[in-house]
């Protein structure tokens, strides 16, 4: 399994790309898309136009904007330019046929795609792409929206994206002996914000799941002031990285 991250900041980080995630088992899946992964996912080298499954933990902006752009581009490519792809599906907490139903009912090109579009709306229950299974859970992130973390178990191995979530019973579930734990440390320790994690929080999480790793994602502007690895330290004794764009994690 490989992880490559293609971003790893928030909504207008002056040098980190927003949430996104490319995982390679004997699928090609994308988790998130959020503003500037799009560029980030060509500079890999992987055909855009072959990812079948792409998966939103939720549908704050940072998550998911850079979905517009590459629709819009395979609907050009497909219906103008002679290119062709396979079936699209769409995965996401409640609500997420209805929001791209309306999108796609609302945006001028949206309509009537040469290719297949599914929607598939998943909570607590674990399913499978291929030989790869998913465990969806939920997390407690923002009131009155579906908010969802992902768990990825492929070739014996496990990786576990947190999405954006507060400290809870569930997310530590998911990370439960996780070869990967890659979590919202929108925070640094000393200077903590409401609805997401801090480093130090990161830590406990990974520690308390017995993970094997953790990578450190998802950062605020502040957080870049503080020594957030250090932080994380201090509860966890396991391997921390702190992500950077379209860097690679090999598991």
């Amino acid at each position: 399994m490989r992880v490559t991250i293609l971003g790893s900041g928030t909504n207008l980080h002056p040098t980190r790309a927003a949430a996104g995630y490319l995982v390679r088992t004997d699928q090609t899946l994308l988790f998130d898309f959020g503003p500037r992964t799009l560029t980030n996912l060509l500079k890999t080298g992987v055909d855009r136009h072959a990812i079948t499954h792409i998966l939103f933990s939720h549908f704050h902006a940072d998550h998911c904007s850079d979905f517009l752009t590459f629709f819009f581009d395979a609907q050009i490519v497909t219906k103008y330019q002679g290119g062709t792809r396979g079936p699209l599906t769409v995965i996401g907490p409640h609500g997420t046929e209805r929001l791209f139903r309306t999108l796609f009912e609302t945006l001028p090109g949206f309509t009537e795609p040469r290719f297949a579009v599914r929607f598939k709306e998943v909570s607590d229950r674990p399913f499978k792409i291929g030989d790869t299974t998913i465990r969806p859970r939920t997390v407690t992130h923002s009131p009155d929206l579906h908010c969802l973390g992902y768990r990825v178990e492929y070739g014996g191995k496990a990786v576990a994206y947190s999405g954006d979530s507060e400290y809870c019973e569930n997310l530590v579930r998911l990370c439960g002996d996780a070869d990967a734990a890659i979590l919202d440390c929108s925070y640094p320790a000393n200077r903590p914000g409401p609805v997401h994690l801090h480093a130090g929080q990161c830590g406990q999480v990974a520690r308390e799941a017995a993970a094997t790793r953790l990578i450190l994602s998802h950062f605020y502007p502040l957080a870049e002031r503080y020594d957030v690895t250090a932080q994380a330290a201090e509860e966890f004794g396991g391997r921390i990285t702190k992500a950077s764009d379209l860097m690679t994690i090999r598991l």
